[in-house]
This record gives structure tokens, sequence and C-alpha cells, in this order.
């Protein structure tokens, strides 16, 4: 479990660009792990269609590869489970002014 959670600090680096929040705190990873041969993220986004999913997508796999040394990062995005605002941290949540 140690290494998820440092996998997860590490994605924590990643923000979505038009909220201004780290996709960890916004909720929308849903699974991480590290693999020998790979590094598997199962995640969403919170719209379908989001203009900014490459982006987003490519921030996750550069971030991973930089602080695992691996060059196999597979990102499966998803759609169900639907994100919802509820998915956020509390500190994602007072930033966006959600209560």
């Amino acid at each position: 479990m140690e290494q998820t959670t440092h996998l997860l600090e590490f994605l924590k680096e990643v923000y979505d660009p038009e909220l201004g929040v780290n996709i960890v705190d916004l909720g929308l990873v849903y699974e991480v792990r590290e693999e020998p041969e790979r590094v598997y993220v199962r995640m969403t986004l919170t719209t379908p269609g989001c203009p900014l999913h490459d982006t987003i997508v490519g921030a996750v796999k550069w971030v991973l590869q930089e602080n695992t040394n691996k060059t196999d990062i597979e990102v499966q995005v998803v759609w169900e489970p639907h994100w919802t605002p509820q998915l956020m941290s509390s500190e994602a949540k007072e930033m966006l002014g959600y209560f």
C-alpha cells in the first residue's frame, strides 16, 4: 500500500488546468498500482469530451515516468462510475467553494 501512496503523491503534481486543483484531490483517480513492468492508472475526467483529455493523460504519464523510472505507463480513462463533486477531497471542495 505504501507504493500506492507514493504514486498518489506523484499524481498530485497533475492539475486540471480549468479548475486549478490536482487530479487526486478532485477525485479523478480511481485506481493506481505499480506492477513489476508498468504502472497502471484507472481514472476519469470531470466531463466526457473534456478538451484537456490528452493534456491531463499526458501529464499523468510524464509524472509517473519521471518518478518511477518505468516507461510502460497505462492510463485507462473510464466514465463509470461518473465523476461527481462529492468525490473531491475537503480541500478541493473548499478551494472551489463547494460546501
